[in-house]
């Protein structure tokens, strides 16, 4: 879902503008990183391989070719990285399809970017079908612009998916506020220029220049994301 309707700014008090926000999906809207686990270990089961837990954390917030592909190596089983991405894809739809819990704060935090018309952009690394199935919840009428991980050569942890959110928007990386709750997704939003909030889900994310870590969405709102645009970027909080 794409929108040509210019980015609207909201002012701070000392005259610098938030022109956007830009959010994750899975773990940071919508408690389903739990979910994604699952998939993939009701399909590595139905191959033959019990996953160890302790490849969640190396699969987490990645796009799903990269974690595909590594549990394709540890685990040795006889199959190409796509066939793998649609058996995932379908045992995870499977899961949304009834619906999804939506993170601690989301709503509010979406209620109040719509009331105030601040332009709202939903960047994931999830394929296309999921990210629309997941609108059921959320609401597609709280964003400007959608990007699936497949709507991109490349995705997280490369810039290319926030810098392409900003240039559709018509605005300045630098006054867009990133949230996200993966260090893989803290990567791709640094890297585009943006002030981040990391809103760490599954692992822990560690402070640094340019990067505010909250404990829940709870602790988001707009006055907090405009003065994201107005901090120094050297302060680590």
């Amino acid at each position: 879902m794409t929108s040509s309707i210019p980015a609207i700014g909201t002012r701070t008090a000392d005259g610098a503008t938030l022109q956007a926000v830009f959010l994750d999906l899975d773990g940071t809207l919508v408690d389903t990183e739990g979910f994604w686990w699952e998939a993939e270990a009701e399909v590595f089961a139905g191959l033959g391989h019990i996953l160890d837990d302790a490849h969640r954390e190396v699969v987490v917030g990645g796009p799903m070719s990269r974690s595909a592909n590594y549990l394709i190596q540890v685990t040795g089983v006889d199959i190409s990285l796509p066939e793998l991405s649609v058996l995932l894809n379908a045992a995870f739809l499977a899961r949304i399809r009834r619906g999804v819990p939506l993170m601690p704060g989301a709503r509010k935090l979406l209620a109040e970017l719509a009331a105030h018309e601040v332009p709202t952009a939903l960047v994931s690394a999830s394929h296309r079908a999921i990210v629309d199935q997941m609108l059921h919840s959320l609401g597609p009428e709280h964003f400007r612009l959608t990007l699936a991980g497949d709507d991109l050569v490349r995705t997280k942890p490369h810039p290319d998916p926030y810098l392409t959110a900003a240039a559709r928007l018509g605005a300045a990386p630098e006054r867009c506020a990133v949230v996200e709750d993966t260090l893989t997704g803290v990567t791709a939003g640094e890297a585009a220029g943006c002030p981040v909030v990391a809103v760490p889900s599954v692992t822990p994310i560690p402070p640094a220049v340019g990067r505010t870590v909250v404990r829940s969405l709870e602790e988001v709102d707009l006055p907090f994301l405009r003065s994201l645009i107005t901090e120094s970027r050297g302060d680590v909080h």
